[in-house]
């Protein structure tokens, strides 16, 4: 590859990182800048919950479909659209007068996200091969484990010294930036043809958007009969079943449906384009690789949902303190990027990909020791996040370089939908299952600690109750009571005794992710540079064949 050719590349990835930066963020930052959110606009706690969540359901909506629709416009293309639709609604997000114009930007933002995530993966696949594709991938995957875990140091400075508006309007300039180093530095992979069957694309957003909705929601309006009432835009759901139990029902019947006709257009013959090919499927490290995948985010993020909890309302941390205190996964994930450089060309994608999860596991099983101590100091906290930093920064990037590896460069985009997909989905089920597991764990430990106190059962609960809807919030105040100081030291031990069993759960969903890899096909790093070679060349390898003879 000329020199020249090879540097615009690598200039390229600096927009592609950019702009993975600037959709993750935006989904952790939010958190940490509600409460001067609800200060500034007046807003529900109704319209709180859609200021975080709307992002995130339309996000997971949109994935197969923007996969597919990069593969026909060129993910370059897509790319940078979404990014100016993203920078556009941010700026809509930083003005908004009301709450209901801010929930409105959140949605709109999510289409920009959905647009950027999966082509980010194409790009990088089409424009990298062999080792240096592990390379930039490496930079990707750091890339989102350092702007998660930034993303609350921020929210938490400005909600502090500046305003929430920020947390917006920085992504303004940010845009700019990535459109520019793109439009010159980006290069444009093959496109297929055809066009987008509108039926399996109705059947797509609709059963994603509700199956994400209803695994965010569930906690909140109940898993089966309605415990709170449903608002938004005018409308309201306050009885019978609960609309998250409605919704994943739907969502099955509209995913079962969806799949069954990608099926029968993916058949030689059919007069549409699938969707989604199931063709891809056959592929063993494609398959399998999304399977790890799902599984894997099941224990990766959860715990981040959480965390700041636990540091503000049980160790006393400043919102600005509590996000510092996440910023050594960060470090863990860039110091993974700086150490898989080197190696790259000796070690597998795959390896990685197990030492990687092995970091996350003992880095989460360290957190849960480390929690159980309610005084534990920053340093010992900061050691084992750093360590599940590092974890990630393996783990993330190069499951998917091992997804992606085998997958024609003309189906980059749909098979980097249906990877992002998966990974939005086992994110949205690990985050429903900890906070779920983080909440009643909390409120059930804090009652039978009160009722061991001599408290009646109604008492109890009405604390218990108390603590668990602020989310840990009331802590602080009930134990400025004269009289129930004790009250707020059984809900700290309640709340340290969830986040450490949170933690230990995230950590097995994770041995589980271990144990999936061992279904993904394992080849030799030199195997995986001569593929690499032979997709960006198109013809056989002489490398790849010699070496694939040795591995068998």
């Amino acid at each position: 590859m000329p020199r020249s050719e090879s540097a615009r590349r690598w200039i390229g990835l600096i927009a592609v990182a950019l702009g993975v930066a600037l959709i993750v963020v935006d989904t952790t930052i939010v958190n940490v800048i509600t409460p001067s959110v609800i200060d500034d606009l007046g807003i529900d706690s109704s319209q709180a919950q859609w200021i975080q969540e709307s992002y995130a359901i339309v996000f997971a909506a949109l994935l197969l479909v923007v996969g597919r629709l990069s593969d026909l416009w060129g993910a370059k293309t897509v790319f940078l659209a979404g990014v100016v639709v993203f920078g556009l609604t941010s700026l809509l997000a930083g003005l908004a007068p009301t709450g209901e114009i801010l929930v409105l930007a959140r949605f709109l933002q999510g289409i920009g996200a959905a647009a950027v995530l999966p082509t980010s993966l194409a790009l990088l696949n089409a424009m990298f091969v062999g080792a240096a594709r592990g390379k930039a991938f490496a930079v990707w995957g750091s890339t989102i484990g350092a702007a998660t875990a930034l993303g609350p140091v921020l929210g938490g400075w400005l909600s502090e010294h500046a305003s929430w508006r920020w947390a917006f309007g920085i992504n303004i300039p940010l845009t700019i930036v990535i459109v520019v180093i793109g439009v010159l530095f980006l290069l444009q992979p093959a496109r297929s043809r055809g066009g987008v069957d509108v039926i399996s694309a109705a059947l797509s957003v609709s059963g994603l958007g509700l199956l994400a909705f209803g695994l965010v929601e569930g906690r909140v309006y109940g898993w089966i009969l309605s415990e709170n009432a449903l608002e938004v835009f005018g409308f309201r759901w306050d009885s019978g079943l609960s609309p998250a139990f409605v919704a994943l029902v739907a969502s099955a019947f509209l995913l079962a449906s969806f799949i069954w006709r990608q099926a029968r257009l993916s058949r030689p013959g059919s007069r549409h384009q699938p969707l989604m090919d199931t063709r891809l499927f056959s592929i063993a490290s494609f398959r399998n690789g999304n399977v790890a995948t799902l599984i894997i985010g099941l224990g990766e993020f959860g715990i981040i949902a959480v965390l700041p909890l636990w540091l503000q309302f049980t160790l006393g941390y400043s919102p600005l303190q509590a996000g510092l205190a996440l910023v050594p996964i960060a470090i863990g994930s860039f110091v993974a990027s700086g150490i898989s450089f080197p190696l790259s060309n000796r070690v597998s994608a795959l390896a990685f990909v197990r030492l990687g999860l092995v970091l996350e596991v003992l880095g989460l099983a360290g957190l849960g020791l480390v929690a159980a101590v309610t005084d534990a100091s920053w340093l010992l906290i900061a050691v084992v996040l750093f360590f599940y930093g590092v974890g990630v920064g393996f783990a993330t990037a190069q499951v998917t370089n091992v997804v992606l590896a085998d997958v024609p460069a003309e189906e980059g985009g749909q098979s980097s939908g249906i990877q992002s997909t998966f990974r939005q989905l086992g994110s949205a089920l690990g985050i429903a299952a900890l906070t779920t597991v983080f909440f009643s764990t909390l409120g059930g430990g804090l009652q039978n600690r009160l009722e061991a106190s001599g408290y009646a059962p109604s008492d109890a609960k009405g604390f218990a109750d108390a603590v668990t809807d602020s989310a840990g919030a009331a802590i602080e105040p009930i134990g400025q009571v004269p009289g129930l100081e004790n009250v707020a030291d059984l809900a700290r031990q309640a709340m340290t005794d969830a986040v450490a069993f949170g933690a230990v759960l995230a950590a097995g969903f994770l041995v589980v992710g271990v144990i999936a890899t061992f279904l993904i096909p394992s080849r030799p790093a030199g195997v995986e540079a001569a593929r690499g070679a032979e997709r960006q060349t198109g013809e056989p390898s002489a490398a790849a064949t010699a070496t694939t003879e040795v591995a068998r």
